[in-house]
């Protein structure tokens, strides 16, 4: 990494010279050890992102992810590896909306060109608590706001690989029209409920862009990841919404706890649907190693539970 970039770095957070100096270096003896490949390199924010790039991508880029498969997404805290590996990055996507909270002073540390993948989403506002009137960041939970996010990466993988910018596009294409088959998956697996029963309930208001596309209602117990358990007032309003509306099942997702929507199922009798997965991808070996896994595996979930596996 220039000297100039590791002076940026080491000022703007505050980390000891010997720990950025180390990073790099087990950057570089890694880069060496894994052979010669010098495909440029795209760094993304999350690993959903990264999963959906190198769709795109194919053979001809490298695409990497900053966090790890499992990983909270809101409340990351970049280390000085993940400095050093941005810095030997030639593009690096973030999702936007205010979802990596720590990646304005993050990107500004590294002189890399970034892209913000949510660009040219309709985007929704939060509407409850102190969030309420900022954008909502999980626009990536809808397969037609994702068609948008494989736009912006051609575009963008284009303009770093002219060469392979035919390639890109025929790859966007196809995994495009696959995000479509998942959308129209779940607007005909949910077609047949009642209106009262067509609401999504869940943990964490996450799924308001797939609400919208398969025409939901949503309703949740806390607006994004609660830093601390869900209130009183929190919990009974998400029973008396179940009650009034008979809905059968409720959700939670994966990196927060179901203890709050259990007393929702206690109360009220509805089923407890399942674990959805929103912020990370799974290892290769579980349930949702790729975007595509997810979407169809939360879809299926919401299906089965608000249909009673009738779908």
């Amino acid at each position: 990494m220039p000297s100039t970039r590791r002076a940026r770095a080491v000022l703007r957070f505050a980390l000891p010279l010997t720990l950025i100096a180390g990073a790099v270096s087990g950057c570089t003896a890694s880069a060496q050890g894994s052979g010669a490949d010098d495909r440029p390199v795209v760094l993304t924010t999350f690993t959903v992102l990264a999963d959906v790039a190198q769709n795109v991508a194919g053979e001809h880029l490298r695409v990497e992810s900053i966090t790890k498969a499992g990983a909270e997404i809101h409340g990351y805290e970049p280390t000085p590896r993940d400095i050093a590996r941005a810095s030997e990055a030639d593009l690096i996507l973030d999702n936007g909306l205010n979802l990596e909270s720590w990646f304005e002073q993050f990107v500004q540390s590294v002189d890399v060109p970034h892209v913000v993948v949510s660009e040219g989403v309709e985007v929704l506002d939060i509407t409850g608590d102190a969030y309420a009137g900022k954008p909502n960041p999980h626009a990536w939970m809808s397969p037609v706001n994702v068609q948008m996010y494989v736009d912006n990466m051609v575009d963008a993988f284009s303009d770093l690989d002219p060469e392979h910018a035919d390639a890109f596009e025929a790859n966007g294409a196809a995994y495009k029209a696959e995000l479509q088959e998942v959308q129209d998956e779940l607007v005909a697996g949910l077609s047949a409920l009642p209106e009262n029963e067509r609401a999504l309930v869940t943990c964490e208001g996450a799924f308001s862009y797939l609400a919208r596309d398969a025409g939901l209602t949503e309703r949740y117990i806390w607006p994004v990841n609660a830093e601390q358990q869900a209130t009183p007032q929190q919990i009974t309003s998400a029973i008396e919404f179940v009650r009034a509306d008979d809905v059968p099942a409720v959700f939670c997702e994966s990196t927060v706890s179901d203890k709050p929507m259990q007393q929702v199922v206690e109360a009220t009798g509805a089923a407890f649907g399942g674990t959805l997965y929103v912020d990370s991808l799974s290892e290769a070996d579980g349930p949702v190693p790729t975007y595509l896994d997810l979407i169809r595996y939360d879809s299926t979930t919401i299906i089965d539970a608000l249909t009673g596996g009738d779908a």
